[in-house]
């Protein structure tokens, strides 16, 4: 049976004569951890948190009550638990390093509850449109976390979103239809951009250039795009580098714009 006063005793002399040592690797463990649970909350992986807080306890309480293990033991369980969120979200990571490094400053006007139905709707009736009659398009949600140079390779029109617009940008012969079309807030921003293309080589043959940019700057930024093929008409809404739902109809749309207005760009700017 360990003697609790006399382990506190040598724990403090321990710790006198390693400060710097114990100081740097909580340091080390509040960054891991801090890292670790901003990637699994923002990822809705709740359980998964709960079972590493179980795990950080259990090795704090072990070392606490301990005569043989040192910190390193703590950090050795962090590191190994940090390995494996790594390679459950990797992706997610990602883009979350990126996302932090952009400087986020809102764009957008105030808007009503019903300006926000319209614009919706504007949305919605632009890409069934375009999807009724084969015209390819590619329909980025941003909330103004986009890198720099994706909006620096398209050309910035700023205009009031409307169906007509939509359909003018995308329309075959208009010079920035092969691009995307960036929509931040109740503007479309920019227009004819070029997104980083998802390399994964296991793609269906069938995913052209436009599926692949989607699957791409979603990988890169915390975005929803909107694909309109215009081999099949056929309309796909991707998030988090991964196809949402294919043969999406006006609800499915209207759903995903929901969650950007309510909830992604809420989150940035208050209506």
């Amino acid at each position: 049976m360990i003697d609790i006063q006399q382990h506190l005793i040598d724990f403090g002399n321990s710790f006198g004569e390693k400060w710097l040592a114990y100081v740097l690797q909580l340091i080390l463990f509040s960054i891991l951890f801090y890292l670790m649970f901003k990637v699994l909350k923002n990822n809705k992986a709740t359980k998964f948190i709960g079972l590493i807080v179980f795990f950080v306890l259990f090795g704090g309480i072990t070392l606490a009550f301990s005569e043989d293990l040192d910190s390193g033991f703590l950090l050795l369980v962090i590191a190994m638990i940090s390995l494996i969120v790594f390679t459950m979200f990797h992706t997610e990571i990602k883009r979350s390093l990126l996302d932090s490094g952009v400087k986020k400053k809102s764009k957008a006007e105030p808007v009503t509850v019903t300006g926000v139905e319209l614009i919706m709707d504007e949305i919605v009736r632009a890409v069934q449109n375009m999807s009724k009659n084969d015209i390819g398009a590619l329909i980025v949600l941003s909330n103004d976390n986009l890198p720099e140079g994706i909006i620096e390779s398209g050309t910035v029109i700023n205009a009031k979103i409307t169906s007509q617009m939509v359909e003018a940008v995308f329309y075959p012969k208009a010079p920035l239809h092969d691009g995307a079309l960036v929509i931040e807030g109740n503007k479309l921003y920019a227009a004819g951009c070029f997104l980083p293309l998802a390399q994964d080589e296991n793609l269906p043959k069938e995913m052209g250039s436009r599926h692949r940019a989607a699957l791409g700057v979603t990988m890169v930024a915390s975005v929803t795009a909107i694909v309109v093929s215009e081999e099949t008409g056929i309309i796909s809404i991707v998030k988090n580098g991964s196809i949402k739902k294919k043969y999406a109809d006006a609800t499915d749309i209207k759903e995903a714009l929901s969650d950007y207005y309510w909830s992604d760009l809420t989150a940035e700017s208050k209506f």
